[in-house]
C-alpha cells in the first residue's frame, strides 16, 4: 500500500527497492525507464521481448531496481492495465521491504500509448503488496 508520496529524487529514497513500468518490446531508452538504463542498467535499454506481467530485477549497490512489464508500445496499456501492474507488484522479492515507485503512466510515452491515468492512479493507491 502507498503510505506516503514524497517529493524527492526517487533515486535518493531510503527505500531500497525502486520499481517502474517497461514495455514489452524491450525498448527502454526513454523516460524514467531510460533514466534507469543509462545510470544503473545498461541492458535495460535493449532487454528484448518480455510477457505482461513480468518483473525484471537487478541490485545495484543497496538498491534494487524492479522493471514491471505492463504495457506495450504497439498495442498500449489494454483493459485490463491495473491488474498488470498489481500482478508485478505482487512478483516484486521484495521482502516486506518497502517499494518505491514513480507514477506510472504518468510519463510521455505512457501517455502517447493511451495509460488511463486515473484508473492507474487510483488502483495503485488501493494495491496492498502481499
Amino acid at each position: 500500500m502507498i503510505i506516503k508520496s514524497i517529493p524527492e529524487n526517487i533515486f535518493d529514497t531510503d527505500a531500497k527497492h525502486i520499481a517502474f513500468a517497461i514495455n514489452t518490446e524491450g525498448y527502454n531508452d526513454a523516460g524514467f525507464a531510460g533514466q534507469v538504463s543509462s545510470k544503473y542498467w545498461k541492458e535495460l535499454a535493449n532487454c528484448g521481448n518480455h510477457e505482461l506481467g513480468t518483473v525484471l530485477s537487478k541490485t545495484v549497490g543497496d538498491k534494487t531496481f524492479h522493471a514491471l512489464v505492463c504495457h506495450s508500445l504497439h498495442d498500449g496499456w489494454g483493459e485490463n492495465q491495473s491488474e498488470i501492474i498489481k500482478e508485478c507488484f505482487d512478483n516484486i522479492p521484495s521482502n516486506g521491504e518497502p517499494i518505491a515507485t514513480i507514477a506510472i503512466g504518468t510519463g510521455l510515452i505512457g501517455m502517447l500509448s493511451g495509460a488511463i491515468l486515473d484508473k492507474l492512479f487510483v488502483e495503485c493507491m488501493i494495491q496492498n503488496k502481499k
